[in-house]
């Protein structure tokens, strides 16, 4: 047989084929079938949607809304490959607003399923049925709307069905498609049934009542809502807690103008809020909407519209990050006592609001602020604490200065001046067990305390607000010299101002080489090559870095650690009352530096509950 193949003549594809290659652009599985006819359900102005699925929707998909409906005549054009009544020109395509925008997702799925369009308008006397493989017209019974019924996926593709995974995985996907459109889209109702059993329904209602439905009342009663506004930008949501982090990234929910996406730029800006609180392989779990004038965003780079591209997506990841780090920063022993009230009675409250505000948004830039480059800082260390010859007397002297004590004393040994009876959130100590842990009582019962995670969170974040606000960068006596790539390179180039911003002076010398000509000063002694890999790996994928800020407070925390107050060491009432008002007055003073819990709560009906009292 010859190496050489024959060559094949260049023709025009048949439009069966056509179809089915658009098909495997868009339709993987059942669950994105249901995520295409969920979109236009949504566009048609429906309020109640229900989706049915047989065989975990390898089977049978059913979608039935009570929209608009779609006119008689037009069904057949429906069917039709890039069909669509949502956009005519590109003005209209580059501020689009609807959901679905493309006109394939039909004729796709239709190209690999048995699929039946039934539909009816207000006007019309009643409904009209068309079944896609004959093209066959008839009329039909059912209220306004449409339903789509889509059979046996990929009958005529069997080598894309063999890649289907078992009924009961199909039909999770689906669940988790419907609760990401449910999460942003709360004014619609939603229910599932599965081989006629019902398995989610959530009425429509208030933007909170929907996040408590979907995502459960755990979630809500430990997150923290976020809420920003700017003429052209809105985001909103909720971030929850290190305590609900979880083992896998399941419970990350990112929408852009009402549409879950995934952006590994947005994702690193929420996850880099956690830094501080959250260590490991733990994943934050969140949900945070943005709405975003339609001219900034370009959603048609995806057949599937899960990928987005911003104009400004480096200001953006630092908006995201902020706020984030914002919402995270207040402990719960700095803002009220934890209370024993359900996370729904304290729904109303929160800001948080997924419902989209795109036909609000002005059409002027945004503003200076939202587009300034970002701030981050390099620390100034004039008496380098890391050196390990300092002496014991003089470290300490050094620390001591620097978190505004005097040697040997400690914040904890401030003697408590509250009058009795006072409503403090962690309470009065009243013990201390084992010189570990402390014992206090408040309002609601009994609170416990590990005296060393706490105080050392309270030095933690004392060092870094101290030296945040001394800025420095240090020459370097003998510039260092390293190849660099050329992504590297560039990046370098692109990126100067922000990199001197980190205290780095980064030249080019050559198509392969960069020149390190300073470095931060607090990171003295550091691998200088290795962290320049890191920011340019990181400026180069997100536009940002924290690789030089994570390092620094990496050094703070272990110099905190060694400056906390030791376990088994006695500590008096008094002592243990100025912790837990330090506590108080601290950010984050929920987890210490490692991520590990600084405090619990013991309500009276818990200790009721280990006793059996009222039984």
């Amino acid at each position: 047989m010859s190496d050489v193949l024959e060559r094949r003549p260049i023709r025009e594809l048949p439009d069966e084929l056509i179809s089915q290659i658009a098909a495997g652009e868009v339709v993987d599985r059942p669950a994105a079938v249901v995520r295409e006819l969920l979109d236009n359900a949504i566009d048609a102005g429906s309020r109640q949607v229900t989706v049915r699925l047989a065989g975990g929707g390898i089977r049978a998909v059913t979608v039935e809304d009570d929209g608009a409906g779609i006119p008689a005549d037009e069904l057949p054009l429906a069917l039709r490959r890039h069909a669509t009544s949502k956009i005519a020109s590109l003005a209209e395509l580059e501020a689009v607003g609807t959901l679905g925008f493309r006109g394939e997702a039909l004729a796709a799925i239709a190209s690999v399923s048995d699929l039946t369009l039934t539909s009816r308008t207000a006007s019309a006397e009643h409904a009209t049925q068309l079944v896609a493989r004959s093209g066959e017209l008839r009329p039909a019974a059912r209220a306004r709307g449409t339903t789509v019924e889509v059979r046996e996926l990929f009958f005529n593709t069997p080598a894309r069905r063999k890649f289907l995974k078992s009924e009961s995985t199909e039909q999770g996907h689906t669940l988790e498609t419907l609760r990401r459109i449910a999460l942003v889209h709360p004014q619609v109702g939603f229910s599932l049934w599965a081989d006629g059993k019902p398995l989610a329904q959530w009425r429509a209602g208030s933007p909170e009542q929907r996040l408590q439905d979907v995502l459960g009342k755990d979630f809500v009663s430990a997150s923290r809502p976020l809420a920003w506004e700017v003429a052209q930008l809105r985001i909103s949501g909720r971030v929850g807690l290190p305590e609900i982090a979880r083992s896998r990234a399941d419970q990350q929910y990112l929408f852009v103008n009402g549409r879950f996406v995934r952006d590994r730029t947005l994702q690193h800006g929420l996850r880099a809020a956690f830094d501080d609180v959250l260590h490991g392989k733990l994943q934050p779990s969140y949900c945070v909407a943005i709405d975003i004038a339609p001219e900034l965003v370009d959603v048609n780079v995806h057949p599937t519209k899960i990928e987005v591209r911003l104009r400004d997506g480096r200001a953006l990841h630092q908006q995201l990050q902020r706020l984030a780090a914002e919402a995270l920063a207040p402990s719960r022993a700095s803002t009220v006592a934890v209370s024993s009230a359900s996370a729904a009675e304290s729904l109303p409250n929160t800001p948080y609001n997924l419902s989209p505000m795109r036909a609000a948004l002005a059409a002027e830039p945004l503003p200076a602020a939202f587009l300034r480059p970002p701030q981050q800082q390099s620390m100034d260390w004039r008496a380098p604490p890391h050196d390990a010859g300092m002496a014991p007397p003089a470290r300490d002297a050094w620390l001591a200065r620097l978190v505004g004590a005097t040697p040997g004393v400690t914040e904890a040994q401030v003697p408590a001046t509250d009058p009795p009876g006072a409503d403090q959130p962690l309470g009065r100590a009243v013990a201390q067990i084992h010189g570990i842990y402390v014992l206090a009582e408040n309002r609601h019962g009994l609170v416990l305390v590990d005296m060393h995670a706490a105080h050392e969170r309270v030095l933690y974040e004392r060092l870094k607000a101290q030296l945040a606000t001394r800025v420095q960068a240090q020459p370097l006596l003998v510039p260092q010299v390293f190849a660099a790539s050329s992504e590297e390179i560039e990046t370098a180039e692109a990126q100067q101002q922000a990199l001197l911003q980190l205290g780095l002076d980064l030249t080019v010398l050559g198509r392969q080489q960069l020149c390190l000509r300073s470095q931060p000063l607090l990171l003295a002694g550091a691998d200088l090559v290795a962290l320049c890999h890191q920011v340019l790996a990181d400026l180069a994928q997100h536009g940002a870095s924290n690789v030089l800020e994570r390092a620094q407070h990496d050094l703070l925390a272990t110099m905190a650690c060694h400056a906390a107050v030791r376990a088994n060491r006695s500590l008096s009432l008094p002592e243990m009352n100025a912790l837990l008002r330090d506590m108080e007055a601290t950010e984050r003073a929920d987890q210490c530096n490692h991520g590990r819990p600084t405090w619990r709560q013991l309500s009276m009906k818990d200790l009721d509950a280990l006793f059996l009292r009222g039984r």
